[in-house]
């Protein structure tokens, strides 16, 4: 039986005490959700600005990925939570940029968004995601 492990990195912010930044078992990584947080700071970004901190929480996640030893053509799944839907333009494009620029093979991840309230009052999108390491 695989070994499930904690997947951490200093190219992401550190998590809550209550859970990792991702896990791994077998080939299966799983992101916790991120937020638009500066890794060396630990503090929020962009207030207000849901495209920058698309961008932001993006390259939270990807640092996790990469952490895991997968790529970020290995995500199959994002999931994006937003506090409003009249973001959800806004957001799409950032997400749409973000992705096409950082997958090299030409399959973008499924994604689901979700209209939701988040921890932070500043925090306008989180973004978790699985990857799948061949």
């Amino acid at each position: 039986m695989t070994a499930k492990t904690r997947v951490s990195t200093d190219a992401a912010p550190a998590p809550a005490h209550t859970f990792s930044q991702g896990i791994r078992k077998g080939p299966f990584v799983q992101v916790s959700g991120q937020g638009p947080v500066d890794p060396v700071t630990n503090e929020y970004l962009f207030p207000g600005d849901v495209a920058a901190q698309t961008t932001r929480t993006l390259e939270n996640v990807k640092a996790i990925v990469e952490a895991s030893g997968a790529t970020f053509d290995d995500v199959v799944m994002l999931r994006v939570y937003l506090t409003k839907r009249e973001d959800f333009p806004i957001m799409n494009d950032a997400y749409g940029e973000f992705v096409t620029a950082h997958t090299t093979n030409g399959v973008l991840p499924s994604r689901t968004t979700v209209f939701t309230g988040l921890p932070r009052e500043e925090m306008l999108v989180e973004i978790d995601g699985i990857a799948i390491i061949d």
